[in-house]
């Protein structure tokens, strides 16, 4: 239903007579985008204290399409644009489930693996959901937003000069981030009594789950780049992987287990 309707309006849309704008004109309208983009942000956040607002049947179905064919979730970001003129989520169910998620995943590891107080027990899960998810996040989503914009542009004579949203590149994160989350904060917490051991099988498995792991955030990261017409060479996006696949073999070869090195980092253990 919804590709047919990003049919019709592909189809059916009249051009619009920005695209006939002189360069001048076409700055003016960049700019009063802008601002309009930084008016969403309060909305944004008021939304997240209104769960009426919220779509939370919707945020799920796109979580599944990310684990199974995570290029369908971007049909929806060129059919948002079409109706909203903006590529950006302005409802934060997806956000707040995965803020969700982040905090039950924390307690889990807490109570299995052990903690020395009831601080370090509060400790654990704010930085489990406001650095790994919201404080890593905005870090990465604020480069992917700085690096796209100033450097994979097209520029095309007389038409309306377009722009990544801050808000883009941080939705573009979140969805990165939730195959990561069932891998390294689901799967590695069922699996960890395997992933463990001293044995050099277990590294194995525990260095493939976070290349596995690594490599997805950043073709979904790529996909949503690639989502945008106006960006040119987003494979860029995927060259970490050149630099993860050698730092991979060689905590093979010195067998490194980052299972081991995550909890040791978090429990001491």
């Amino acid at each position: 239903m919804i590709d047919a309707l990003e049919g019709g309006l592909l189809t059916n849309q009249p051009r619009s007579s920005l695209e006939i704008l002189s360069p001048t004109d076409s700055r003016r309208f960049s700019l009063s985008k802008s601002r309009s983009m930084l008016s969403l942000a309060p909305e944004y956040f008021q939304r997240v204290l209104s769960y009426d607002q919220m779509d939370f049947q919707y945020a799920c179905s796109q979580m599944v399409s990310l684990c199974r064919n995570p290029s369908s979730v971007y049909k929806s970001t060129k059919l948002r644009k079409q109706i909203k003129n903006q590529w950006a989520r302005d409802d934060p169910a997806f956000v707040v489930i995965v803020l969700y998620f982040m905090s039950i995943s924390a307690i889990s590891f807490s109570i299995a693996f052990g903690f020395v107080s009831s601080w370090h027990f509060c400790r654990l899960v704010l930085s489990a959901v406001f650095f790994d998810f919201v404080g890593i996040g905005t870090v990465i989503a604020t480069a992917g937003w700085y690096i796209a914009n100033n450097y994979m542009k097209v520029h095309r004579v007389l038409t309306v000069s377009q722009s990544v949203e801050w808000l883009y590149a941080f939705d573009v994160h979140c969805n990165a981030f939730f195959p990561v989350y069932i891998l390294l904060y689901v799967l590695q917490f069922y699996l960890s009594p395997f992933l463990l051991l001293k044995t050099f099988s277990a590294t194995i498995a525990a260095d493939s789950l976070y290349l596995l792991a690594f490599a997805y955030y950043h073709y979904v990261s790529f996909l949503g780049y690639n989502a945008l017409p106006f960006l040119q060479n987003t494979q860029c996006f995927l060259y970490p992987l050149f630099i993860a696949i050698p730092l991979y073999i060689l905590a093979l070869l010195f067998r490194i287990n980052l299972s081991y090195l995550f909890l040791h980092f978090y429990f001491g253990k």
